[in-house]
């Protein structure tokens, strides 16, 4: 499908990606980068690919170049490669956050490189190469973004790299991409931080007991705020006029609930936990989760 794919970072996501690519036979040489010695051990341990000492050495002749490394790092990254990308590649990346990226690369000005974001929406809450999986994207979204100026037959030729992966592709601004992650991704994401943050309290004599008799709901969100700490004060930064917009909202609706309750208005609060109870059937209906009992998850 490709000549030579080229991935930057190989955490969760970039080592799923080289998982899945050498699975799938996407590509006739793979190679790849990761600034951490650790990793890089890890990957020559681990994978019979091309492992670069420096970024420069794994763009070059790349006809796909993956960046899969922390959003606070791309732009060191793309000062680096700028001089050896090939032309006519293709340049994308995996981040949750994209309108601040595209700045940098506009800035950058970069001459006969087609730039088409994407986002997999996938991931668990573990992080580091030994984590990745090649089924991590099955049945999974990728969201794609680009410029009008972008070439078709370049977008459809990333999308099937996705979809090759076992992503389900669409199609979004980069606008849109960051107020829909906003919503769905990085809102639940500052919610369990805050929540767990609230219900473990070090100083609080309970703390055992609460971690002990931890119900469904706690334990679930236990898992959201278990996420890479790194990548996601990144996301916040660069989201932050979203995410800041998003927040306001849910105070609005959480002082809505807590009036509520200080009222004893169960008129008002059966009236609120019954227009969300539908979101749940609708999602599953979407086919993102099962309406197993635990949501089907052992």
């Amino acid at each position: 499908m490709f000549g030579k794919i080229s991935i930057i970072g190989c955490g969760l996501i970039g080592s799923s990606i080289l998982r899945a690519t050498q699975e799938k036979k996407l590509a006739t040489k793979i190679s790849v980068f990761d600034k951490s010695n650790k990793v890089t051990e890890y990957l020559r341990k681990n994978f019979t690919v091309d492992i670069c000492s420096n970024v420069h050495e794994t763009t070059k002749d790349a006809d796909l170049i993956i960046i899969s490394a922390p959003l606070s790092s791309y732009k060191e990254i793309l000062l680096t490669i700028k001089s050896t990308l090939k032309e006519g590649s293709i340049l994308t990346d995996t981040g949750s956050a994209k309108k601040e990226v595209n700045k940098i690369i506009n800035n950058l000005n970069l001459k006969n490189v087609n730039w088409i974001a994407s986002h997999p929406i996938a991931g668990t809450e573990y992080s580091g190469p030994e984590a990745g999986f090649a089924s991590l994207f099955k049945n999974r979204w990728c969201i794609i973004s680009a410029d009008k100026k972008v070439a078709e037959d370049k977008i459809k030729s990333l999308e099937n790299f996705w979809s090759k992966l076992g992503s389900k592709t669409k199609l979004m601004t980069f606008e849109d991409h960051d107020y829909v992650l906003s919503l769905t991704s990085h809102l639940p994401h500052a919610v369990a931080y805050s929540i767990v943050r609230t219900a473990i309290n070090k100083e609080d004599k309970f703390k055992d007991d609460v971690i002990q008799y931890s119900a469904g709901g706690l334990r679930d969100f236990t898992r959201i705020a278990a996420s890479d700490p790194l990548m996601w004060k990144d996301i916040f930064i660069d989201n932050s006029e979203n995410i800041l917009k998003v927040l306001d909202n849910y105070s609005k609706n959480l002082n809505e609930i807590k009036d509520a309750i200080k009222n004893k208005d169960s008129k008002k609060l059966l009236a609120i936990f019954s227009s969300t109870k539908k979101v749940r059937k609708e999602i599953i209906e979407a086919g993102q989760d099962t309406d197993k009992p635990g949501f089907g998850r052992k």
